[in-house]
């Protein structure tokens, strides 16, 4: 890893809707220009507080798993449900040629959609860049059919990010639409960050996606094997779930985990398990070209001087999500991977739970090592229990090393040379004291910048750090 280099001068602050209505476009401003932003993320919708039968609760439950509470109060309250309303006047005409309709509006977009415009316009003479946040593949009303299976053909169970298949050309046509509609509305803006284009892997289900029949059609077109692949992944699936033996995952820890092993996982995982490796490369073949979609979508809507910045999980998650690093840069003009360090410490949960629960005669510290070896989310030997891993509360640290950050943000910029820019996205969940530690880092990795999700988890005390860390 090269030596540590102050970061250049990007610095990014998502701010949804939410608080634009709840403290005003001028006052949320003055906060992150305070704190030293040189753009901001936001998202064409706006909210309102609602009850539990009309609303969704904020922040994000994370599959029921979260104890999260924002540090800012959004309408009063540190947690609430909330309704939404798109923040403009879709054009139903750009979607004619999608089974999806644009979001409806309501109430809220009358009474509060100008905000947004007012929030970008605003943005832009201050001298910042202002992004789109939308997801990669999220359409208003997502259908069944368009969602990723299974090899057996079934939906996961429990996921925890609801995203369409990569490879569905039903929602292709919507991001079409969706964008051309969006630049419509609001050309001045800088461009545009899709999240998950890839497929997420928070729970033991996600990992094994995505076999639908628009992933068939699409891998034969790609060359790929998919029956043999489907079979394989299929067997293997039904294997982790009630045919797991404890000389299985130990063989695991001395093999694909090898320590003294200092070829790259990826070419320990085709040693030892080559139909894992192909579907491994299958599921970044769709990543590449949905992004190559989004930048042709972005492109044909006139926005060919729009950036595309590309949400990523980090190594070695993105080998599972498809991620691929430096085919993405060549289509990016940014990367943004996430230390999402919260999410990293609930997943050996929900990986581990299943394998234990399925195959009750392993060894839980067995389970445990692998799974955080996998990872790559510390340095010392890992805690024994599943117990001792989880979602940390909000005053509780992140139980993810400062070494393995850098470890992974290291990995990231040798990935994607200089094809693209890195921006680190840090979270700004958690206490004060490892918020400071989990900026500093980044600040110091020598990544081309940063981007902060989001501006609710931001007191004052952390936009003071922050506005001293740049």
């Amino acid at each position: 890893m090269s030596q540590p280099q102050p970061r250049a001068s990007f610095l990014g602050i998502t701010v949804l809707g939410d608080f634009i209505v709840s403290e005003g476009v001028e006052a949320v401003l003055d906060n992150v220009c305070r704190a030293g932003a040189t753009a901001v993320a936001c998202n064409p919708t706006v909210t309102a507080p609602a009850d539990e039968k009309t609303g969704s609760f904020q922040p994000p439950d994370d599959a029921g798993s979260s104890p999260r509470v924002f540090d800012r109060p959004i309408f009063g309250k540190h947690s609430l449900w909330v309704r939404s309303g798109v923040s403009y006047h879709p054009r139903e005409e750009f979607y004619r040629d999608s089974p999806y309709t644009p979001r409806q509006t309501n109430d809220l977009t009358e009474q509060y959609g100008s905000l947004i415009g007012d929030f970008i316009e605003s943005a832009i003479k201050r001298g910042l860049q202002v992004f789109l946040q939308l997801g990669a593949v999220q359409p208003s009303g997502l259908l069944d059919e368009d969602r990723p299976r299974l090899p057996n053909g079934t939906l996961p169970e429990g996921r925890m990010a609801d995203t369409g298949s990569l490879a569905s050309d039903a929602i292709r046509a919507y991001n079409r639409a969706y964008v051309r509609d969006l630049l419509q509305e609001y050309p001045q803006v800088s461009g545009f960050r899709p999240d998950w284009p890839e497929y997420p892997c928070y729970t033991f289900g996600e990992v094994f996606q995505d076999f639908s029949p628009h992933v068939e059609s699409r891998a034969t077109a790609h060359g790929f094997d998919f029956p043999a692949i489907r079979e394989g992944i299929g067997s293997l699936y039904d294997h982790l779930r009630g045919e797991l033996a404890v000389e299985e995952v130990r063989k695991f820890n001395t093999t694909i985990l090898n320590d003294g092993d200092e070829t790259p996982l990826t070419t320990r995982i085709s040693r030892h398990a080559p139909t894992v490796a192909e579907w491994l490369r299958l599921k970044a073949a769709l990543s590449v070209d949905l992004l190559q979609h989004w930048r042709d979508a972005i492109d044909d809507a006139g926005g060919k001087d729009k950036q595309l910045v590309a949400h990523a999980f980090m190594p070695p998650y993105s080998l599972l999500t498809g991620f691929d690093f430096p085919k993405a840069a060549a289509i990016c003009d940014a990367i943004a991977p996430k230390l999402y360090t919260m999410h990293w410490s609930l997943m050996v949960k929900f990986w581990g739970e299943p394998l234990l629960e399925k195959n009750p005669g392993l060894n839980e510290a067995d389970v445990v090592s692998a799974l955080v070896r996998l990872m790559d989310i510390a340095d010392a030997l890992p805690q024994p229990s599943i117990a001792d891993y989880g979602y940390p509360n909000p005053d509780e640290p992140h139980p993810v090393s400062t070494a393995s950050q850098l470890r992974k943000i290291g990995l990231v910029r040798q990935l994607v040379l200089d094809a693209a820019k890195v921006y680190p996205l840090v979270h700004g969940y958690g206490p004060v004291d490892d918020f400071e530690r989990r900026l500093k880092l980044v600040t110091e990795s020598g990544a081309d910048g940063l981007w902060i999700n989001r501006y609710g988890y931001l007191s004052d005390e952390k936009l003071r750090i922050i506005a001293e860390a740049s």
